[in-house]
């Protein structure tokens, strides 16, 4: 466990946790049914079988968990709405409440638009779902704007379109392969016309949430750089460049549906700070001819790269690499590759999965990051904010209930919650900054 203070963060540093609506809120009866809920449904989905229609039953036990989010000291609560909600009679009722609880809590509301929890029925491989999603935009910060001072569009893009779409090991479980790129497309474009409707409403404080990390080249060799070269623009520079520079990288463009430059610059409208969410680099060679495994996921033989583990480092329950410095170096690259266009930066997700309530592994792997954090604001990073994932145990995707990334222990039988160590540290941590 670390025992040396983090370093001080400038006045006005945002501290905050995460969640989304699908992994906590329950109460799957009270709204529409989303892609996840069709997905769960079909067996061998999820690993354990279960699905979200509980999950940590915040719906019904927010207070509960802001009176949790109090206590920690944070300044800020990053959570998703979820649409199929919205949609439902009353729907936004609920976040009418939730916030309120938080501003009586002086927490600040930071609401997430769309966390992969897609109404069934829609279809980001339809365009028509871009101008679906900005009207729902408008419906919520309509409801919502008077309380609410910063905003987040669209969570990982890239995450939602490889997985569900490419890979098939999310919702809504395609395995298109490169077909998958309208979703990209059209994703971003929705991100670009929700950036649109917050304006009109008279929104400010808006920024994305996409994920990003270093892609280390497996080797020297020039396949691999090659390799790893390509693969950092389909994660990395495929949602980030249109965004900051109203550009696709070189010979994407050309993949997308139909005449994008129009499109373009709906996607590149200003944002007031830029989202990332930060776990671990990927290293990332040449193909080898066969099926490829990392961090829990398959990569099909066909594809014009392999992804590879990263020795010598410490893993997660998950099994993800622990690289505190991948941060640093992450952040520190895209000031240099954007330059002024990189508004300010916050990161909005920062976790790991671990078991038992006295997790000195988490402490380790937060204390790790946040110090890495700090050596890029150092380094000239406009660094803003932190957020943890996640505040409570929840559903993992297709993981099911076997992740435990929470700062707070959730007993999914009886949903009693108990703050492990790291929620201790974190609360200390960010008393220390005060």
């Amino acid at each position: 466990m670390a025992t040396n203070p983090v370093p001080r963060f400038p006045d006005g540093f945002l501290w905050g946790v995460s969640t989304s609506a699908h992994q906590i809120e329950g109460a799957a009866e009270l709204r529409g049914p989303s892609v996840w809920d069709v997905f769960a449904s079909e067996p061998g989905r999820v690993k354990d079988g279960s699905t979200a229609a509980v999950a940590c039953d915040h719906y019904h036990r927010y207070r509960e968990d802001v009176a949790l989010l109090a206590d920690l000291g944070v300044d800020a609560y990053r959570f998703s709405v979820s649409w199929p909600r919205v949609d439902s009679p009353g729907g936004l009722g609920f976040y009418d409440r939730l916030v309120d609880e938080l501003c009586a809590a002086g927490v600040r509301p930071v609401p997430t638009l769309f966390h992969w929890d897609l109404p069934a029925g829609l279809d980001w491989l339809d365009r028509d779902t871009a101008s679906r999603f900005a009207q729902y935009v408008s419906v919520v910060a309509d409801r919502l704007g008077d309380r609410v001072g910063k905003w987040i569009t669209l969570n990982e893009p890239a995450e939602h379109t490889l997985l569900g779409h490419a890979l098939g090991a999310h919702a809504p479980g395609r395995k298109l392969l490169f077909d998958a790129l309208p979703v990209a497309h059209h994703q971003l474009l929705a991100h670009g016309l929700a950036v649109r409707a917050l304006r009109a409403s008279g929104a400010a404080g808006i920024g994305i949430a996409n994920s990003h990390g270093p892609t280390w080249p497996a080797s020297d060799e020039t396949a691999d750089r090659e390799a790893a070269d390509f693969y950092d623009v389909l994660l990395n520079r495929l949602f980030a460049d249109p965004v900051l520079t109203g550009r696709y990288p070189d010979g994407i463009g050309e993949l997308m549906p139909g005449d994008v430059r129009a499109d373009l610059e709906i996607i590149a409208e200003p944002l007031d700070w830029y989202g990332v969410n930060y776990y671990a680099p990927t290293r990332v060679g040449a193909p080898q001819g066969a099926e490829t495994e990392s961090g829990g996921l398959t990569f099909p033989a066909e594809l014009p790269f392999s992804v590879r583990g990263i020795e010598g480092r410490a893993l997660t329950d998950f099994g993800w690499p622990v690289v505190p410095e991948g941060l640093t170096e992450l952040l520190t690259g895209f000031r240099d590759r954007y330059g002024d266009r990189l508004p300010p930066v916050v990161i909005t997700e920062n976790g790991c999965s671990y078991e038992g309530l006295d997790d000195q592994d988490r402490i380790t792997y937060l204390d790790g990051h946040v110090r890495a954090l700090h050596r890029a604001l150092e380094a000239g990073v406009d660094v803003r904010g932190y957020f943890v994932w996640s505040l409570l145990d929840n559903f993992e995707w297709a993981e099911g209930y076997a992740r435990r990334f929470g700062l707070v222990h959730v007993d999914f039988a009886t949903l009693k919650r108990t703050p492990k160590a790291s929620y201790g540290w974190f609360r200390e941590m960010v008393r220390a900054q005060r």
